[in-house]
């Protein structure tokens, strides 16, 4: 028995439509059908992997309360130059990675932190 691949990340919002703007809007995800649950949310497709936006009654920790080592959600990227410019152009608050990544690291709406990294040819 072993594991073999993520299914899916998922991320628990305080307010949807905020979130969603977000990660359509400035992320460019595409939303997949979802099953009817008895919570608001949204699925998005990520190819053999998907990302669930889970809205819960009330506010989150702020993001200045998390720590800088954060639970997060690492997507790749293929093109991290263009991304970073993207997120600069949008005004959307980064952060680079250190150790010779190809790292960006952002936060939603509802401060959770998400790393976008292309890989390089020695990563």
């Amino acid at each position: 028995m072993k594991i073999s691949k993520l299914l899916h990340a998922a991320i628990l919002v305080s307010d949807l439509a905020r979130a969603r703007e977000f990660y359509e809007g400035v992320l460019g995800l595409k939303e997949k059908p979802r099953h009817s649950f008895d919570f608001d949310g949204v699925w998005y497709d990520l190819g053999e992997n998907e990302l669930h936006l889970m809205a819960v009654p009330g506010p989150l920790p702020p993001a200045g309360e998390r720590p800088r080592r954060d639970f997060h959600v690492a997507f790749l990227i293929d093109d991290y130059a263009a991304m970073k410019a993207h997120l600069v152009r949008l005004g959307v608050p980064l952060r680079e990675g250190r150790h010779g990544l190809a790292q960006l690291f952002v936060r939603d709406p509802d401060g959770n932190l998400i790393e976008l990294q292309q890989r390089l040819e020695n990563s």
